[in-house]
């Protein structure tokens, strides 16, 4: 195996030149880390990720907890943190919760003992302060929560505008002349589901409509709750005329209840949901969508470790607010009894939109040839 003396005796230089070409720790005239570069080709040398992480206290490595592997939307989120992380030459090392906050405990110790340079944390639901959170914060690692902020924990933090994305998409449901609409949410114990259904309330409101707490059911972000739920709401006589669903799995669920129960979709029941799903135009009807930036949200959470590792700082949190886009299709039409008075809307789509919270913080989102397709 190639040595780093036999590096520096190829290139013409001291092992510590060619030590810092390697690591990157103290700057090398041009000339110099080219010849270090070439002898490092010509002989095949390999750097000691081990000790190279022993001398800089780095291991380039981040943890990456989610709370469900098998939705969609955090495979986007984490091929943005990815390609990130990447860019900088860091390795990923990515975990599941499947939203049990005792083994998101479990994790947030493994990576600790890890060393891990930075967290990104899709948290759990969870009762109380999330102290464990603040433990790992305390101990000098990083922490950047995406999609979802935790209660009693001050934390940087990559989020959508969940109330005025869940608003407009209620709204749209109001100008195709729907008044009872039902709602499927999340666990309330999370601040996406809360705030969703705060979007909600307020899009009735505005029209001057109470809400019903009959059409307000709480599931947990599964396919299966959101059958379990859409078939309840829907069986029974005063069945809404629309659902607004909180996310896509349990939209799939609440898509399958519609079938099952003998009802169409949009002529019997309108469905529009929170999350844009790679499915969403391909089933029958295609869905009308909230599309929320998962990959952006994924890629400026790890932007944001590498500035707190770089930097050291130690000031106020981050916190970056991404606006999503409605796309409306074909899920989505006039209340049976206004067929004939209301006219459709084209396909909306509202621009993202950025809101740095605190301290500005300047946001800088990877090339349109990055960015996935939606």
């Amino acid at each position: 195996m190639t040595t780093i003396k036999e590096v520096a005796k190829r290139a013409g230089v001291s092992v510590g030149t060619a030590s810092n070409v390697i690591n990157g720790a103290v700057p090398v005239s041009p000339a110099r880390r080219e010849l270090v570069l070439a002898a490092i080709r010509d002989l095949g040398y390999q750097p000691s990720d081990v000790a190279r992480s022993l001398k800089l206290r780095r291991t380039h490595m981040l943890g990456l907890v989610v709370s469900d592997i098998t939705n969609p939307f955090f495979a986007q989120l984490v091929r943005g943190a990815e390609e990130a992380a990447l860019a900088e030459g860091y390795l990923l090392l990515t975990f599941n919760t499947d939203d049990r906050i005792e083994r998101e405990k479990h994790v947030l110790g493994v990576l600790r003992g890890r060393r891990v340079d930075g967290i990104l944390l899709v948290v759990a639901p969870m009762r109380g302060a999330s102290s464990h959170i603040a433990e790992t914060i305390a101990r000098g690692t990083p922490v950047v929560c995406l999609d979802r902020v935790p209660r009693g924990v001050t934390v940087d933090s990559v989020t959508v505008d969940n109330v005025r994305a869940a608003r407009e998409c209620v709204e749209h449901l109001l100008e195709m002349r729907h008044r009872r609409i039902g709602i499927l949410t999340g666990s309330m114990l999370l601040a996406t589901a809360r705030g969703r259904l705060r979007g909600y309330r307020q899009a009735l409101q505005a029209h001057g409509l109470s809400v019903d707490p009959e059409l307000v059911r709480e599931g947990d972000f599964r396919m299966e709750s959101g059958y379990k739920l859409a078939s309840e709401l829907l069986s029974g006589s005063g069945r809404p005329t629309a659902l607004f669903v909180s996310n896509g799995l349990m939209a799939i669920g609440a898509l399958r209840a519609v079938a099952d129960l003998g009802l169409r979709c949009p002529e019997d029941v309108a469905l529009a949901t929170f999350d844009d799903l790679p499915l969403s135009e391909v089933l029958s009807p295609p869905l009308t969508s909230v599309a929320q930036p998962a990959y952006q949200m994924g890629y400026q959470g790890a932007k944001i470790l590498f500035d707190r590792i770089k930097s050291k700082r130690i000031d106020g949190p981050i916190k970056i607010r991404l606006h999503a886009q409605l796309k409306v299709r074909q899920s989505t039409a006039c209340a049976p009894s206004m067929v004939t008075k209301c006219r459709r809307p084209e396909g909306r789509v509202s621009s993202v939109h950025v809101q740095s919270l605190g301290k500005p913080h300047k946001l800088s989102v990877p090339s349109s040839s990055h960015l996935p397709e939606t």
